[in-house]
């Protein structure tokens, strides 16, 4: 268990609502939320449900993993340290089933920050949050990954168009 920390408390009716036209689209992505602190899992999925995704919470990697093969997450968010399987080998073990599962790492640790290099060292470019986060800031997390904005794929496209043309008349 991490240390204490202390989180700013908000009542669920200040969580935004999902808006009408995006409603239906989150009721696909599935939420994959562990730590093993039961209050912070359980909390996380609240918000994320309230907010129209499907979420579920386990408390422990081996859970998670089980939870995972009944219900195919599209997004995991998963505390970096637990006893047991920690959050990055969870993510890994996710990442190899669910090669496009989206992983959000969430610590309150500093000593995260080591075992995030590691990863990136064995070829795993995870995102991480801190602990604690304001549920406006994670459901903007979560939109971020899961809905990026179009213009950015229309950018995307565009400059790779350009640099297609460019090869090409070279």
């Amino acid at each position: 268990m991490s240390g204490k920390l202390n989180f700013q408390t908000v009542s669920l009716r200040e969580v935004p609502l999902p808006r009408s036209t995006d409603a239906v689209d989150q009721q696909r992505f599935v939420v994959l939320i562990v730590d093993d602190e039961k209050v912070i899992a359980d909390t996380l999925a609240a918000i994320l449900t309230h907010s129209g995704y499907v979420a579920v919470a386990a408390y422990d990697g081996e859970s998670a993993l089980e939870q995972a093969r009944v219900t195919a997450p599209q997004m995991l968010i998963t505390d970096v340290c637990m006893p047991g399987m920690g959050g990055i080998e969870l993510a890994v073990a996710i990442r190899g089933s669910y090669p496009d599962c989206k992983i959000l790492l969430f610590s309150g640790q500093m000593a995260t920050v080591d075992l995030l290099t590691a990863s990136r060292n064995a070829g795993y470019d995870f995102a991480a949050i801190s602990k604690p986060i304001h549920p406006t800031e994670l459901l903007a997390q979560v939109s971020q990954f899961l809905h990026p904005r179009k213009t950015d794929r229309a950018e995307a496209t565009e400059a790779g168009v350009r640099q297609w043309r460019e090869e090409r008349s070279a």
